[in-house]
């Protein structure tokens, strides 16, 4: 008598799959990764050869782009970095603390009108920045702001004022997670508004400080439109505004160091991302406490 056959069902091993996965990966993240090998590629090819050669790699090395480009203006390439890092730093400082402060009355304060007041700042995102530019300028001509001595000062300002209702949303919806009862504690133990604010809340709510100085950061060191409205003298022009500069009216560019400035530009956005990438996902993914 034969002895009854065995079916043995064949599925792809987690070899496989792990090994499909990974090239998987791998070509999403050559796509990704294109532009930005492209442009540093760029950035050392001739002049006549960023025209001719599309490849990434050049054909003859010209590391020289980084000196003209550093070099290229009256003002050294340096002056903008510093510009740059200074107004990004301090629309860091501005948005963490006064987004803090407008979250907090609104996720654990009572005031009248609380509802409205809060609908009317989610109603903001809904406006484009290019509309309220003219506005601002008039408002902010007005104040003297405008072509003083100090011309940052239209572009910080409102960073101190918390005008960015996405950073203040993001900071209520994280507050709401902390359970109300640490509040409770606090207040048995005789803590003012302000002191559960800088003893129970500031501490707890650290992620999303981290995540709204992280995205602050970036936004503001690209920020290009309002930075080129109030910004009118060479020597105060940030990195975005002076990119614009190797390309003349004439129609004559500097494409290679141009290329090589736009290299050395994003260091310091990719240094702050790698230093504070795993406290921005924590600052993302967290919800806050669970009581």
């Amino acid at each position: 008598m034969d002895a009854p056959s065995i079916t043995v069902s064949r599925r792809p091993s987690g070899v496989a799959r792990g090994v499909v996965r990974m090239l998987v990966l791998i070509a999403i993240l050559g796509i990704v990764l294109y532009p930005l090998v492209w442009m540093v590629g760029t950035s050392l090819k001739s002049q006549p050869e960023i025209a001719s050669n599309t490849g990434l790699l050049p054909e003859e090395f010209t590391p020289r782009n980084y000196t003209d480009g550093w070099n290229h203006f009256d003002v050294s390439f340096a002056r903008f970095f510093l510009n740059s890092t200074m107004v990004a730093l301090l629309t860091v400082v501005g948005n963490a603390f006064s987004c803090l402060v407008a979250a907090y009355a609104f996720a654990r304060l009572r005031f009248p009108m609380r509802g409205f007041w809060f609908a009317i700042m989610i109603g903001t995102l809904l406006l484009p920045q290019h509309v309220l530019t003219v506005p601002q300028y008039i408002l902010f001509k007005q104040f003297g702001w405008v072509g003083g001595d100090w011309p940052y000062v239209p572009l910080l300002v409102p960073q101190f004022l918390a005008t960015e209702a996405f950073f203040v949303f993001l900071m209520v919806q994280f507050m709401r997670g902390i359970p109300r009862e640490l509040d409770e504690a606090a207040k048995i133990d005789g803590a003012s508004p302000f002191g559960i604010f800088r003893y129970v809340i500031l501490p707890l709510s650290r992620p999303a400080l981290v995540t709204t100085a992280i995205f602050s950061f970036i936004w503001t060191w690209n920020e290009f439109f309002r930075q080129l409205v109030y910004l009118s003298d060479l020597k105060d022009y940030t990195l975005p505004v002076a990119m614009t500069l190797f390309i003349d009216s004439s129609g004559q560019s500097s494409i290679g160091p141009m290329f090589a400035m736009s290299v050395l530009s994003l260091l310091p956005v990719f240094l702050f991302f790698v230093a504070f990438q795993r406290m921005l996902v924590e600052g993302i993914n967290t919800s806050g406490l669970k009581g």
